[in-house]
């Protein structure tokens, strides 16, 4: 298989996952807030929404600008051609997943929409169970003991 042809699917669960996550939280925001608790820790949740936000950020710049250097694709479907260990993917197997978690996060925090620090937690867990599992069966499959040394070595999320 190459990096043109889907591995597990025609669906690229992770971002819609999250694109559905971000519209289920602004929607259910809108018509029904759940309580926060902004009012006491308002100024901090703020700041660490923005970090957050800033972390994602980098995440994602760093994480594509490896996968480009090692010639390996961006496609959730696609098979890699390359285990790719450097970079982001020295400190999570994810990062790019990670990133849309913490976009949740801090979106969560900026706002105050209670909504968007349950989905992200939901989508994380979706993203697991529809993408990250998935692959990594084929990358355990694909690298052999290259993989599993560095799944020993380097957590799934962080």
């Amino acid at each position: 298989m190459n990096a043109t042809q889907p591995k597990h699917g025609i669906i690229p669960w992770p971002p819609v996952i999250y694109v559905v996550a971000i519209a289920l939280s602004v929607v259910l925001g809108m018509f029904y807030p759940l309580p926060w608790i902004g009012d006491i820790f308002g100024d901090i949740l703020v700041g660490a929404g923005w970090v957050a936000l800033f972390g994602v950020a980098a995440l994602w710049i760093t994480a594509i600008r490896t996968m480009v250097r090692a010639r390996t694709t961006l496609n959730p479907n696609a098979e890699p051609d390359h285990l790719v260990t450097s970079g982001p993917f020295g400190i999570t197997r994810n990062p790019m997943y990670l990133a849309n978690t913490l976009l949740l996060i801090g979106v969560s925090f900026i706002t105050g929409i209670a909504w968007f620090l349950l989905f992200a937690f939901l989508a994380a867990f979706a993203t697991q169970k529809l993408a990250i599992e998935k692959e990594e069966r084929m990358l355990a499959a694909k690298f052999g003991k290259k993989y599993r040394d560095y799944a020993k070595r380097v957590r799934r999320w962080i």
